[in-house]
């Protein structure tokens, strides 16, 4: 099995950054900023970034990188040392294809996608002892081309996707400090992607599928109501993952719902990707744990008919109008 000491011994290493929306694109920032070599596949934002560099917006201080790499297809890129995955799960069929030109002896797969089944699909594709999995807590938005907008959190949990803790994510977890990301080495997977989808499972689903902000959302009671509703189901599926430890339900939805009102009328990606007509990520976030929960007779009917509706609306939200 490779040892993957590229990772463990350097300060400075090679990064490739797959799926350069909002979330990619400001940790990229971030680690370029810390003296890492950070190389960006772009898509809409190639021309702008490339040609007058990326801009950083955030209330703990805007920041400007003047010369930034950036390439359209990942072959330009080559072997990493570090593949930092970021793509809308959605686009996921091109996950492997995109990620094949960057792996070389030594680069370690993290992705910080949303959902479940991340990791597994990477793990089949390039070996499970390459992969990495993460969780980001992060209020960022795109603006203009080559503008990326951090309004608030922006924590991040590691976690070796074959269990454990190991010195490559103790190392991953510490130089994304170094880089003022604020970062956890955790050693269980499973546990830290549940505890995602407590949160996002309700507040991606309702803002997208009501056009309305979480400060909408907690401020109604009614879906207030639903949204512990919700929270409360996920946490017991969760809980029969065979997780490390159990979540504290009561007291861990108390905390996500405190956040979430000090973060004000946050529109969650998938609202946003509903008002610019893209696809939503259902499988990850939605098919994929509701799957899981059946597996271990944990019902979620409430989360089941937001994910039913969610499906019929894409449907007519992604259907071009008669005679298009």
């Amino acid at each position: 099995m490779p040892e993957f000491q590229q990772i463990v011994k350097s300060d400075k290493i090679r990064i490739g950054v797959i799926g350069s929306g909002a979330l990619g694109l400001y940790y990229g920032a971030l680690l370029q900023r810390a003296g890492h070599d950070l190389h960006f596949l772009l898509r809409r934002d190639h021309q702008a970034i490339t040609t007058a560099g990326l801009t950083v917006t955030s209330p703990r201080g805007d920041f400007r990188l003047a010369a930034v790499h950036g390439y359209k297809t990942s072959r330009e890129i080559g072997p990493v040392d570090l593949v930092l995955v970021g793509l809308k799960t959605y686009a996921n069929p091109l996950l492997v294809d995109l990620v094949r030109p960057l792996v070389g002896p030594e680069t370690v797969l993290l992705t910080l996608q949303n959902g479940l089944g991340n990791e597994e699909l990477l793990a089949a594709a390039f070996g499970s002892e390459r992969v990495v999995g993460g969780v980001a807590f992060l209020c960022c938005n795109r603006g203009e081309p080559g503008t990326v907008h951090h309004l608030d959190q922006g924590s991040v949990r590691l976690a070796e996707f074959c269990n454990g803790l190991s010195p490559r994510v103790e190392r991953l977890a510490k130089l994304f400090n170094q880089a003022e990301i604020p970062c956890e080495a955790c050693p269980d997977l499973q546990r830290i992607r549940w505890e995602k989808l407590v949160w996002n499972i309700p507040f991606n689903g309702l803002c997208a599928l009501t056009g309305l902000a979480t400060d909408r959302q907690l401020g109604c009671t009614e879906t207030l109501k639903l949204i512990k509703g919700m929270m409360q189901e996920v946490v017991a599926a969760a809980n029969r993952q065979q997780l490390s430890q159990p979540i504290d339900g009561a007291a861990f939805i108390d905390h996500l719902i405190g956040i979430t009102l000090k973060m004000g009328a946050y529109r969650p990606s998938m609202m946003i990707d509903r008002q610019q007509n893209q696809p939503l990520e259902l499988e990850a976030i939605y098919a994929i744990p509701l799957q899981r929960a059946t597996e271990v007779a944990a019902p979620m009917p409430q989360v089941a008919m937001l994910h039913a509706l969610l499906q019929v609306t894409e449907a007519n939200a992604l259907d071009p109008p008669p005679g298009q």
